[in-house]
């Protein structure tokens, strides 16, 4: 066994002595373990395609907390609740957008209502379309020219940014305020370019929020449909008509769902996790199927191992992170009700692609003693430790002053899919499923032994 793992370690590249030897060692259990007899895959199929998206407040995410609750039983969990958690109801309904150009006949466009948009009520509305490329242009319009029209901001996800994120990160305000800047100059509805690094003509939905102003509808369209609108409008005055049924229908009682294996040193509570909802379009397989049943595998990988964990290892399935943070927002109000001593927390929201790296949002002490540990992550790809933010589901424990991190799994594909019809199973692949899987585990294996 010893001359086993010793030529595991000379193909891996490492060069160990002592200490950083036994961690190389407990590294490669880890990963031949999950790359070899991982039920994360197979777990994925099953929430996309027996359950599917799981939107907050539907009947379909209370399925897949009774799923959840039973998966993290069987993967060794010696304690699993649900935690109670008020989420807000948005419902979609039928929707349709159409535009009449010059020649007098109605187009219809592949479109998504934004989350949380309020509709139409079943009614046609519409109006005139005007572009603004920027919020610069839109600054410049007076509200007398956007009275009853239809604002279309025509903002492209920018393709500069190698880390797509920060590609999202500058694109989302668009995405977030549309509606209210149009009510604000009297507008009737708002489009937006879907935030997407794809040229395609998917669109992408994803929460918005609204100011004091009237709340009016905002929809997404494609980026190819985007490019086609702006092209018209060069030429021709373009109407629009909308009709949309969705709309917030109050909240209702839900649940995160917990497991975890005690500590055999301590309570402190070590966290990983992902949410378990998704947007009502595609399967949630990459957002966030996979954090979920990467989380699960953690655990599973501890007790199948027989890693005797010092400190309580706890997975949180979070509700609500879309279109709400109900979830992690009830977590971190009920640790700090509790005065529940929490060493580290990490989410896995960023898809299921290969790991590359983990960003961590605490102090500089715990920064670098991560960053330490680098050499110990390079044979297996992740090399990436500068970023310093987290999950969302997390901001309410790094409020508390809890060190936080997240899975960076490579990026450049995500975006493509995000919030759409396509970010289905088939999307994923088993082995970078795997490897974030074994890269979570690994971390959580350093903390747990040296925190």
């Amino acid at each position: 066994m010893k001359k086993i793992l010793g030529t595991t370690l000379t193909l891996l590249g490492l060069t160990v002595f002592g200490q950083a030897k036994e961690d190389s060692i407990q590294f490669a259990k880890i990963s031949t373990e999950i790359l070899n007899k991982g039920k994360a895959y197979n777990e994925l199929r099953e929430l996309t395609k027996n359950i599917g998206h799981r939107l907050s407040g539907s009947a379909s995410y209370e399925k897949a907390v009774t799923w959840a609750e039973q998966k993290l039983r069987d993967a060794g969990a010696d304690k699993v609740w649900l935690q109670e958690v008020m989420v807000p109801v948005w419902v979609r309904g039928k929707e349709s957008l159409q535009i009449k150009t010059s020649n007098g006949k109605w187009k219809s466009l592949k479109m998504l209502s934004l989350g949380n948009s309020e509709g139409t009520g079943g009614k046609d509305v519409s109006g005139e379309i005007i572009m603004v490329r920027s919020m610069e242009e839109y600054d410049k319009l007076s509200p007398e020219q956007v009275k009853d029209k239809i604002l279309f901001f025509n903002y492209p996800f920018s393709q500069t940014y190698i880390e797509t994120f920060r590609g999202y990160g500058d694109a989302a305000k668009y995405r977030s305020t549309a509606a209210s800047l149009t009510a604000k100059k009297g507008g009737k509805f708002a489009i937006i370019r879907s935030l997407s690094s794809a040229f395609d003509d998917v669109p992408h939905t994803g929460s918005m929020r609204y100011q004091d102003d009237k709340k009016i509808p905002a929809v997404a369209v494609g980026s190819t449909t985007a490019d086609e609108l702006a092209e018209l409008l060069k030429s021709q005055k373009i109407t629009a008509k909308l009709n949309s049924n969705c709309g917030m229908k109050g909240e209702k009682l839900s649940h995160s769902v917990i497991g975890e294996i005690t500590g055999k040193k301590d309570k402190s509570v070590i966290v990983v996790g992902g949410h378990l909802d998704s947007w009502d379009v595609g399967e949630g397989a990459h957002d966030d199927g996979s954090g979920i049943v990467q989380s699960i595998e953690v655990l599973r990988t501890f007790k199948n191992l027989g890693i005797q964990n010092n400190h309580t290892i706890r997975v949180v399935c979070f509700a609500n992170e879309e279109n709400g943070v109900k979830g992690g927002v009830m977590y971190g109000k009920t640790v700090k009700e509790n005065n529940e001593k929490h060493l580290f927390a990490i989410e896995t929201d960023a898809g299921g692609f290969t790991p590359r790296g983990i960003s961590l949002e605490m102090d500089n002490e715990k920064r670098k003693q991560i960053q330490s540990w680098a050499d110990l992550f390079l044979p297996y790809g992740v090399y990436d430790f500068k970023n310093t933010y987290s999950g969302t589901d997390l901001y309410p424990l790094h409020d508390l002053g809890i060190p936080t991190a997240e899975l960076v799994p490579d990026s450049q594909r995500y975006f493509d899919i995000h919030h759409t019809e396509e970010d289905t199973f088939e999307k994923v692949n088993r082995r970078e499923l795997l490897l974030g899987a074994s890269t979570l585990t690994q971390i959580i294996y350093m903390i747990d032994k040296n925190w």
